[in-house]
Order: structure tokens, then C-alpha cells, then sequence
């Protein structure tokens, strides 16, 4: 779509004169700019950091990989991955169309076979007992939850099925500088870093690290806060 503004604003120059050349000139390049930008951090982030070799995992202190969940929102892009590292894992699907209503999960969802042996689960219920999970995985996916109240119910949920000495890997963009400049208006569908510590405090958890993988990509590795001992 914005090729076809580009290439009709583009025409109009061409076929105009005078200031009204030069302001059709300026939109068309003020519509490509921003496409060429995002396609170009979306090429980085995606295809050639190391986002998908999970070499950041390396990052995270004292990571069990015993018995791990990753839970997406539909479009899951990492369980082939982690499955060559984890000896046991569990994947859960907790997209409820009615709810999460991101066009490109549905296209998405389409396109892409559902790893074996997946789950669907709902954000407040997760169908595991106390305790009973070394690592739980969150990629790109926790965003996709709009209503406050029910993401942090899902991650008291995770925080229950979490060993007391286990983590949380929970991988975003964030509405920040790096990723205004980036996705433009598109910014506002990632949530602030303020808006992720709320949902984690609200959830009895605590962030023990965190690092970026690029600069438009933040993992934030999450702890069980203990009884009696403050967040951070």
C-alpha cells in the first residue's frame, strides 16, 4: 500500500511542475522513509542478530533447562528452536481470537504449522501444577494480552506453575526511542518498560536482570519475589 502512495505521489511529480512538484516529491519520499526504515530493523532484529539463534540465552544467569514452557499468542516462532536445547518442553497457545484481535496473528496462524503437541490454554488458567516448571519462555507474545488486568493474571499464572528457584524469559519491543524511530506510529502497540514492571510487581514478580538484543529488542528475566523481600 504505501508502494502505491509512493509510486502515485511519485507520478504526480513527474508529471507536475513547480512548487506543486516539489511538495508531491517531498510526500512520496516522506511516505518511503519510514517503510525503508522499518523493513531495514525488521531485516536486523529478525534475520540477522542473534534473536533466533537464542545465543542470549547464554545471558541469563543460572538458567535451568530441565522442564521449560513457551507460551505464544498464536504465532510460534521459537519451540522448533528450543526444543534442540530443552530436555522437556511444554507449549501452550493462549490466542482467543475474540480477545487478541491482531490482524497478523490470524494471517500468521495461517501460513505456519502448529508445533506438535501444542496446547491451547487460556491467559487466567494454565493447566499445570504449582511449582512444576524449571523456565517459562514469553517471546513477543505477552503484548498481545491489551487489558492490564488480565496480563497480570497471566503472569501470576505463570509466577504459580514457576519453581521458587526458577525463571521467567519474557522477550519484547518496547514503546521506546528506538522503536518510535523505527515502527512510527506503530510504536503504540508495544507497551512501556513502566507498563511491564507494574504487571510484574502486580504479579508477585521481580526482575532480576534484563538486556537488549539490538537495541529495539528487550528480554526481561523474571524471579519469584520470596515472602517478605521488596521489589526492585
Amino acid at each position: 500500500m504505501a508502494l502505491g502512495v509512493v509510486v502515485a505521489l511519485g507520478g504526480g511529480a513527474w508529471l507536475s511542475s513547480g512548487l506543486l512538484r516539489g511538495l508531491l516529491a517531498a510526500a512520496a519520499f516522506a511516505t518511503l522513509l519510514p517503510v525503508a526504515v522499518s523493513l531495514g530493523v525488521s531485516w536486523w532484529v529478525y534475520d540477522r542478530s542473534e534473536l533466533y539463534r537464542l545465543d542470549w540465552l547464554g545471558r541469563v544467569p543460572n538458567l535451568k533447562l530441565g522442564r521449560a514452557l513457551n507460551i505464544h499468542s498464536g504465532f510460534d516462532e521459537t519451540s522448533e528452536l528450543l526444543r534442540e536445547r530443552v530436555q522437556n518442553l511444554v507449549v501452550f497457545d493462549f490466542y482467543d481470537p475474540a480477545a487478541h484481535t491482531e490482524a497478523s496473528i490470524a494471517r500468521a496462524r495461517r501460513a505456519y504449522d502448529v508445533f506438535e503437541g501444542t496446547q491451547v490454554v487460556k491467559t487466567t488458567a494454565l493447566p499445570l501444577p504449582d511449582d512444576s516448571v524449571d523456565t517459562a519462555f514469553v517471546i513477543f507474545a505477552a503484548h498481545e494480552i491489551r487489558d492490564d488486568a488480565e496480563r497480570a493474571a497471566f503472569f501470576c499464572e505463570l509466577g504459580r506453575v514457576l519453581k521458587a528457584d526458577g525463571h521467567m524469559v519474557v522477550t519484547e519491543h518496547l514503546r521506546d526511542a528506538p522503536n518510535a524511530l523505527a515502527y512510527t506510529a506503530g510504536v503504540f502497540h508495544f507497551l512501556s518498560k513502566r507498563t511491564w514492571q507494574k504487571t510484574f510487581e502486580r504479579a508477585g514478580l521481580r526482575v532480576s536482570t534484563s538486556f537488549r538484543i539490538t537495541p529495539f529488542v528487550t528480554t526481561f528475566v523474571l524471579k519469584k519475589i520470596a515472602t517478605g523481600e521488596a521489589t526492585r
